[in-house]
């Protein structure tokens, strides 16, 4: 499994609560520029529309070798491939319970086909973030003082 685009920022800003493994729909030149690694999920978001997923707002660029016939939007929306028991699933969770669908990886399996990581996932608040980074500065300082010890 190789991994081409992680969402570290939605680890932060989110509390997963369950993870999915989406296919997902490209273009012979989006492929080319993933397996280039020209891929970012930073702002991506996952929505249900008409009772298909598409993923939103991620940025797969364009390689210079790319002719101009062949071009991709690079912002554009893509379909994600799921089985309709677990796109109802998500429907009557986002609906019903106010969660949000994000994604967290993209990347290649092992028969070479490219998959996301889509979460439900609920918002953290300003609080919460502040105690995450209060929790991760006190565990870099513990092992700075136990490798100051040895």
């Amino acid at each position: 499994m190789k991994i081409i685009a992680r969402n570290k920022k939605a680890l932060f800003d989110y509390h997963i609560i369950e993870r999915f493994e989406a296919g997902i729909v490209l273009k012979g030149s989006e492929v080319v520029a993933l397996r280039a690694g020209r891929a970012n999920l930073k702002d991506s978001f996952v929505r249900i529309i008409r009772g298909e997923l598409f993923l939103l707002n991620a940025h797969i660029s364009l390689l210079s070798t790319t002719h101009s016939f062949y071009k991709h939007e690079e912002r554009g929306s893509r379909k994600l491939l799921m089985h309709r028991k677990q796109i109802d699933k998500l429907l009557g969770k986002v609906s019903v319970e106010g969660y949000t669908l994000v994604a967290l990886d993209l990347y290649f399996n092992a028969k070479n086909k490219a998959k996301l990581t889509l979460a439900l996932a609920k918002g953290k608040t300003l609080h919460d973030k502040r105690e995450v980074l209060k929790k991760k500065q006190a565990d870099l300082e513990a092992k700075i003082a136990m490798k100051n010890y040895k």
